[in-house]
């Protein structure tokens, strides 16, 4: 299934309304926290820690990460709905419907608070936090970010491949914000091969200039750390791309990044397969793995249970919940 496509900033289709609350009812008394210790799976935890972490995740992205039918994971996630540890929104579309967006509940900012020794305004959470994400221009950017990244973390359930790290852009900020800020940065592993990389989402609303800019950005973030991951540019279409290339592939080369560009017209079902362009030769598509063994010279990001983190919810969040880590396919 390809991944939406980010909704224009104008006309009826970039209109986005929450939830109807008719439809998606409460529980009628407040539970206590202390309360929900006995109805919380591991899984669950980990998907409140990872709705925190990359803002909006929709019914689809969570039941691939997480659950093996997407009945089960609609279930389990009106219950922890009802619950208010999450909350939901579905866009307004021209034509059909769209999935559930579900975010960071009341409830679930009560626990995450409680977990780091905080409170939720600490947290960044608001009671118009689902509102603010529901009708952000940056909405289709993020979950294009997060489809792509959940296609590469989800094969890992049923193949050795996948992720084993995603940061979202906002972990990111609080890491190198100063020196650069990427859409995301993580870690493709297949057996031996690793390739970390940070994650450049482009829907085509920069100009040029701007995204050549970025270049030197990350030019001086590679010397800075003293880390050498890649850079994946990824586009909305394959004509996007090429252009992309033609304006900066140059500069990859004076800056001696090791980038590589693909297209949501050849990523849609497999963004791990041999998609990926580099910058320097060969001049033929890759896959991740190849990628990995093409660029000997790749380091990872250093310290990363380290810089940036304040509390333990700046940790980074696992890509899969526990019970799938340890072999369950539910």
């Amino acid at each position: 299934m390809a991944p939406a496509l980010p909704r224009p900033g104008y006309g009826p289709s970039s209109r986005y309304v929450p939830r109807a609350a008719t439809t998606r009812t409460r529980a009628p008394a407040r539970i206590p926290l202390a309360a929900l210790a006995s109805r919380l799976t591991p899984r669950d935890q980990w998907l409140v820690h990872m709705v925190h972490e990359h803002r909006v995740l929709t019914t689809g992205q969570i039941h691939r990460l997480a659950f093996s039918a997407r009945r089960r994971a609609q279930r389990r996630l009106l219950i922890l709905h009802r619950l208010g540890l999450l909350d939901s929104f579905r866009p307004l579309t021209t034509y059909g419907s769209s999935p559930e967006h579900y975010t960071l509940g009341p409830a679930g900012a009560a626990l995450l608070a409680a977990y780091a020794d905080s409170t939720p305004k600490t947290l960044g959470w608001r009671p118009t936090h689902t509102a603010r994400i529901a009708f952000s221009p940056s909405l289709g950017h993020d979950l294009g970010t997060n489809d792509l990244l959940v296609g590469l973390a989800a094969h890992r359930r049923t193949h050795e491949a996948g992720l084993t790290l995603w940061l979202s852009e906002r972990s990111c900020t609080r890491r190198w914000g100063d020196l650069v800020r990427p859409d995301a940065y993580a870690h493709w592993s297949d057996g031996d091969q690793v390739l970390p990389f940070f994650l450049e989402y482009d829907t085509g609303s920069q100009n040029l200039a701007r995204v050549e800019a970025k270049l030197d950005a990350y030019a001086h973030a590679t010397t800075t750390t003293r880390a050498r991951p890649a850079l994946l540019l990824h586009t909305r279409t394959a004509a996007r791309e090429h252009t992309l290339r033609q304006r900066l592939t140059g500069t990859a080369r004076q800056y001696e990044l090791l980038l590589a560009t693909a297209s949501a017209d050849l990523t849609a079902d497999t963004p791990w397969g041999p998609w990926w362009l580099p910058a320097h030769p060969p001049a033929l598509r890759l896959t991740l793995t190849e990628l990995a063994a093409h660029w000997l010279d790749l380091s990872p990001a250093p310290d990363l249970e380290r810089i940036g983190i304040g509390t333990p919810l700046d940790l980074p969040v696992p890509p899969l919940p526990p019970a799938t880590t340890t072999g369950s396919r539910t």
